[in-house]
């Protein structure tokens, strides 16, 4: 059976995107590969072992362009409303908690952000079908 380990992402800035997500998630480089066009880095999530794979395209002057197909990643924490403060004390901009149900059911509750590219994090609190 097939093991998911990563999700590749193209940036404009490896430092700012490598800073972002180990200033708000914890991440760590894991290692490196630096190629005469490009440059691979990989961050990790020590709580799951998933990567991002940061995709750094040495000629790129533009922001790329996200369309409408990417959807977002996303993120379980213990204390939603304690990791929603702390994005903020961070200068971290995200939007509000918003409660998922169905009828009177609580199915998630959650808020985004997005990374210095653009791209949408989902950061659910841990529960029902999120844990």
């Amino acid at each position: 059976m097939a093991k998911y380990i990563h999700t590749m992402i193209r940036v404009m800035d490896e430092q700012r995107s490598v800073d972002f997500y180990n200033k708000v998630f914890g991440m760590e480089v894991t290692h490196r590969l630096d190629f005469p066009d490009f440059t691979l880095t990989y961050l990790v999530n020590k709580e799951s072992g998933f990567e991002i794979e940061l995709t750094i395209n040495k000629d790129r002057t533009e922001p790329y362009d996200l369309g409408d197909g990417y959807g977002h990643v996303a993120f379980i924490v213990d204390d939603l409303e304690a990791e929603h403060q702390r994005f903020a004390d961070l200068g971290v901009e995200t939007r509000k908690i918003v409660e998922f149900k169905n009828e009177d059911e609580l199915l998630a509750k959650f808020f985004f952000l997005q990374d210095p590219d653009g791209y949408k994090i989902e950061i659910l609190q841990k529960y029902g079908h999120y844990v």
